[in-house]
């Protein structure tokens, strides 16, 4: 895997095509079938500093905003979608300091300065997990929560095909593969679950909840026979880890 070629291909989607993505990954949802009015993982965030890692348009950090987070930061790949972010929260009367940037690098990001950090479906873009969770865990204060959402590995391993589920690809496979879309590309890896889990304990993160299962309402909400309703009721599609750094 060639970090720069990833880097590229992923940047100049976003600049794009990116909001051909958003819609239920945005806060208050974490992804498809799970939502933060019913997963209270924030709490009460009111005279908090926050960090949005990819911060797409600007809707998460809006959301935080509305719920009275005394700061707000972003960090993007994506210049257009900082541009979007921008003008987005101006619009909605909210301002944040973002940075254009990948991830996994140096940008001038505070340390020990942030209560929470958070990254919905961005995280696993990172070409770099365990580095991007070290980082991650220095922008934070002593006990300072991480909370993150991604698609569920075992989702990408599984197709719906004749009223049966079949898997079409092996669990344990985490190499990089491209993605055709409809007016662009985009680079991929799906990683196990362990690996996010132990990536999180060497960064010196204390796992405090996480959650895969569909909510059931929000399917019913959905068009309830559709092979991916019919999917999220057998297996997870999304998953959410709240971490506390130690």
């Amino acid at each position: 895997m060639d970090k720069n070629s990833v880097y590229r291909t992923n940047c100049f989607y976003w600049d794009t095509n990116g909001n051909d993505f958003l819609g239920a990954i945005v806060l208050p949802f974490y992804g498809a079938f799970i939502s933060e009015e019913k997963c209270q993982l924030f709490g009460d965030v009111s005279g908090k500093k926050m960090l949005e890692i990819g911060c797409g348009n600007g809707q998460s950090l809006q959301y935080q905003g509305e719920r009275k987070a005394s700061e707000l930061w972003a960090v993007d790949i994506s210049k257009k979608q900082i541009e979007k972010a921008t003008q987005h929260l101006k619009a909605s009367g909210h301002s944040a300091k973002l940075i254009c940037s990948p991830m996994e690098e140096e940008c001038g990001i505070p340390v020990d300065y942030f209560d929470f950090v958070y990254s919905i479906y961005a995280i696993g873009w990172t070409t770099d997990l365990e580095g991007t969770f070290c980082r991650i865990a220095s922008y934070l204060k002593k006990d300072g929560v991480f909370i993150f959402s991604w698609s569920h590995p075992i989702h990408k391993c599984v197709v719906a095909e004749n009223n049966m589920l079949a898997f079409k690809k092996c669990y344990f496979d985490e190499s990089w593969y491209s993605v055709s879309l409809d007016e662009g590309a985009l680079t991929l890896s799906d990683r196990k679950l362990s690996t996010y889990v132990n990536a999180l304990a060497k960064a010196g993160f204390v796992i405090e909840q996480m959650i895969e299962q569909s909510d059931d309402e929000i399917i019913q909400s959905w068009d309830n026979n559709s092979d991916f309703a019919k999917k999220a009721k057998m297996l997870p599609v999304t998953f959410v880890v709240k971490a506390r750094k130690l």
